[in-house]
């Protein structure tokens, strides 16, 4: 077409849309006393230009038509030809229009747009403002119908069928323009079909008369607007937004801000990369510090701009608040940040509307594992706009809203809207994630998933579990039940291929969940998957000095009571309790409290090893971690039988600080105590990822049974792991031919003086970032030799030499992957002793703990701590009288 062509056909164009404006009806133009108000026509093309690129941001461009029809009003001369060329084009886009008065109360009309919806799926809508006075507050539309189901009372769970989400962020403005006509952007989620009522409501901040809802609002123009970094992030502005640049694994900011105690909510607009849980706390004039008691979590919508709110309460004057937007190193954007009461005025104004909710399409999942056997797989299912489905604030136990997955097993299916997503499929560590595209339209279709594995323990009987795993407290539902139900944690546990798993109650629905402990595997098991409820000390008793995990009990409630209110406050009271019924008994997330230090073993400079590992550096004792653990580990106890038996069999590992846990454990494994490691996450609370991010893998003899799993973690037959990595078959061999496996016999091989020893494990991994590790030996906490491992998934056999002149325990590790359990050197029958620097680094911790914990011992149990702390002293002293007398 030449140029000329394209001049007559703009020019017909532009005179057929001045043609169709010539009959608009009036109600196009701002009606105030009865006098239309057309808009100035350069700041109204601008806001619209806002309004198309946030439009296309979100995936709901307008038509081509319209895009014409909109570059033909940029020609047109007369303010009110602009104004009805807009109205034109975005007024039948409105599912409401508001009216904005001078003060009060907004006016709510039904817009032109139809209200139907999508099952599962978002729509976008218009609003359009008559804004005459020039307000430029923020425009709010909230429904009751739009609360999240977690946390929501059973009542609720009916009425809460949808979400609105205003879009805020660039390049829309978070407050109105003031322009007498502007359009904002909504959308709109069902989670259900069918017929639908809801009720909108709609409020305007600023008013001049007085404004009780807004308390504070940040904006990034020109500065950070007093957002300060507080610890391991760097905070700047750049172009209109705030940028929290994180640099460590607790990165947080704060700001100041006064007001009056009450119900709040902090909205922000933000995008990141970055995934997981966010935290906010805040702070009063009394208490000038974030408390534990004064936190908010946040869920993370990595890749995509997002609307973030957190209610919350403050009992007193509010004096600061502060965020915590990520856990590890990585970026996120503010756009803008405010501070609301979440009190209710009388400015709100309520709109009932009804909408038609399409049925989505059903997508069965078809899965598949290595044998050809219908399994339970892992899903995360994300549209082309990068948004996941199931929407996480209406999703309910079996899926659970703090995570971006699902689990379904073979057969079952998840309604989604038309349209393309991308799904991620996997099983666990062990096998190979896949990625899925698939195009939804009107038919079911089916998705097929064949499980890949690059290793499978299992079959050499190795059985990977999680002995700390919750279905209440931390991110869990609370409400609209009490926690989630055996059924759907095993649906987790076999989601991630995790054999074992260990469900603990504890402090938070206590009274609810102790009905699922029977003493026995819980009925829900699918052979080999396995869930067992027992318990862990937290929230009650003696967790101040450290949780522990009490595995295998016959009786889950201690005598004298039926909840959790009467438990000793001394932990190795409890042990005393659970070992006399044959309990496997060990602390929890363990280097909370080991990782502030205190001081520093005099003359210990340089003498760290690798990694940190061993390292001098007195902890604090001033956590719920492997605390009283220094202790406990000391003494014996009566077991079932009335002999005596370690009062704790391992030490948790492979969900806090990989340093501190694994110092504490080299540390008394050179004092001759022998205590194994065993792994856990502490699903959802140190992590609500996903169960099995810290994993043990027990080796079991023929079919695999909870009694045997839990026997040989006591034992040391078993090696922890994040699933990546793997040492399988760890064994020594002296030179006459003798051998022994781990956890075997205790673990224990005779050697003579001067002997040398080989040790041989079979070792696997899978890892990412790069293309090969290390296999480390390690005697008595040092590095004395290590080997190259492909990290491709490959089994490959590696074996290691050592001479040995005095006794030594011995593992295998892949810091921080993976490490064994040790076996024991006896050399010419003489005890294990290790650097005499851990005796006195022990002893220090015996003092520093004491020091920290015992204030939280009760009255009628202090003379029972002091006596406990009286033994382990003497404990590590006898051991350096005895290197005196070696001396």
């Amino acid at each position: 077409m030449t140029a000329l062509a394209l001049s007559h056909t703009f020019l017909r164009r532009t005179v057929g849309l001045l043609a169709s404006l010539t009959i608009v009806v009036s109600s196009g133009l701002v009606a105030v006393a009865d006098e239309p108000i057309a808009v100035p026509a350069q700041p109204m093309l601008s806001q619209v230009h806002r309004l198309t690129e946030a439009l296309d941001v979100i995936g709901k461009p307008i038509s081509e038509a319209d895009r014409e029809m909109l570059q033909a009003a940029r020609q047109l001369k007369s303010d009110h030809q602009v104004t009805q060329a807009v109205e034109k084009i975005f007024d039948p886009l409105c599912l409401v229009t508001v009216r904005v008065p001078h003060s009060g109360p907004v006016n709510v009309q039904p817009g032109a747009a139809k209200p139907e919806l999508l099952e599962q799926g978002w729509r976008t809508f218009l609003v359009k403002v008559f804004n005459p006075h020039g307000r430029t507050g923020r425009l709010f539309v909230e429904s009751p119908n739009a609360r999240p189901l977690p946390y929501a009372p059973e009542s609720e769970v009916g009425s809460r069928w949808m979400q609105v989400s205003s879009f805020e962020g660039q390049p829309m403005r978070a407050n109105l323009s003031g322009l007498a006509i502007e359009y904002r952007i909504i959308q709109i989620y069902s989670r259900d079909a069918g017929p639908k009522s809801a009720i909108l409501e709609f409020n305007v901040t600023g008013d001049p008369n007085g404004d009780r809802d807004l308390i504070r609002e940040w904006r990034f123009d020109e500065s950070t607007d007093g957002w300060n970094a507080m610890n391991q992030v760097d905070v700047r502005q750049d172009e209109g937004a705030l940028l929290f640049d994180s640099n460590g694994p607790d990165p947080f900011m704060g700001s100041e801000v006064q007001a009056e105690g009450g119900p709040m909510v902090l909205r922000f607009w933000a995008q990141t990369e970055a995934e997981g849980i966010g935290q906010m706390y805040w702070w009063t004039k009394d208490v000038s510090y974030a408390t534990p008691d004064r936190i908010a979590n946040f869920i993370l919508e990595p890749g995509v701009a997002h609307l973030y709110e957190i209610p919350f309460h403050v009992d007193g004057e509010l004096a600061g608040v502060r965020l915590d937007p990520l856990m590890k190193p990585g970026t996120m954007r503010i756009d803008w940040i405010d501070l609301y009461s979440a009190e209710r005025t009388e400015n709100w104004v309520k709109h009932e509307l009804n909408f038609a909710c399409e049925p989505a399409t059903q997508v069965t999942f078809r899965v598949i594992d290595e044998e050809g056997l219908p399994a339970v797989a892992k899903f995360e299912v994300r549209d082309d706009e990068g948004r996941i489905y199931p929407a996480q604030s209406k999703r309910l136990a079996p899926d659970f809203f703090f995570q971006r997955h699902i689990y379904r097993a073979d057969g079952e299916s998840l309604p989604l809207p038309p349209g393309q997503y991308t799904i991620t499929c996997s099983r666990g560590p062990e096998t190979i994630p896949e990625t899925q595209t698939i195009t939804v339209d009107e038919q079911p279709i089916e998705l097929v998933y064949r499980v890949r594995r690059w290793v499978d323990p299992s079959t050499l009987g190795w059985w990977s579990g999680d002995h700390h795993i919750h279905a209440a407290g931390c991110l869990h539902y609370d409400n609209p039940t009490q926690g989630v139900k055996p059924n759907d944690m095993i649906r987790h546990i076999m989601g991630e291929d995790l054999k074992v798993g260990c469900c603990l109650t504890w402090g938070p629905c206590f009274d609810y969940q102790k009905r699922f402990f029977t003493g026995e595997v819980a009925e829900q098991s699918e052979y080999p998957y396995t869930l067992r409820y027992d318990v862990e000390v937290s929230g009650f008793g003696s967790h101040m000095s450290g949780h522990l995990n009490l595995l295998n009990l016959k009786q889950q409630i201690y005598p004298g009571g039926e909840s959790k209110d009467h438990w000793p406050t001394l932990g190795l009271n409890t042990l005393r309790w659970a070992k006399s019924q044959g309990a496997v008994c060990g602390p929890a997330h363990s280097s909370i409290g080991l990782n502030r230090f205190v001081g520093r073993l005099p003359e210990t400079e340089g003498k760290d090893g690798e990694h940190q590992l061993p390292n001098y550096n007195i902890p604090a004792y001033d956590g719920i971690g492997a605390n009283e653990f220094i202790v406990d580990v000391t003494h014996q106890v009566p077991g079932p039988d009335g002999k005596l038996i370690p009062a704790v069999d391992f030490i948790s590992a492979m969900n806090t600080e990989r340093v501190a846990e694994w110092n504490m454990w080299y540390h008394v494994l050179n004092c001759g105590l022998r205590v194994a490691v065993s792994g856990e996450t502490d699903f959802p609370c140190v992590s609500g990822e996903r169960v099995g991010i810290g994993r043990v893998y027990a080796q079991v003899d023929g079919e695999l049974t909870f009694a045997k799993w839990v026997q040989s973690i006591a034992n040391g037959r078993s090696y922890v792991s994040d699933g990546f990595c793997h040492l399988l078959g760890f064994e020594a061999s002296n030179a006459s031919g003798d051998q022994v496996q781990l956890g075997i016999k205790g673990s224990e091989l005779s050697v003579k003086a001067g002997e040398t020893a080989n040790f041989s494990v079979d070792a696997s991994a899978l890892l990412e970032y790069t293309e090969a590790t290390e296999v480390e030996l390690i005697v008595n906490g040092q590095l004395m030799a290590r080997q190259t491992l492909p990290t491709d998934g490959s089994l490959e056999t590696l074996s290691f030499d050592h001479q040995f002149d005095e006794s030594g325990w011995v593992a295998l590790r892949v810091f921080p992957h993976a490490h064994t359990n040790p076996i024991y050197v006896v050399v010419d029958g003489t005890p294990i002793r290790g650097p005499i620097e851990s005796v006195r680094w022990c002893l220090a911790g015996v003092e520093q703990c004491w020091k920290s914990k015992r204030d939280t011992y009760a009255a009628a149990e202090q003379a029972d701590a002091k006596a406990a702390y009286d033994h382990a002293r003497e404990f590590y002293q006898s051991l350096l009288r005895l290197y005196s007398n070696d001396d």
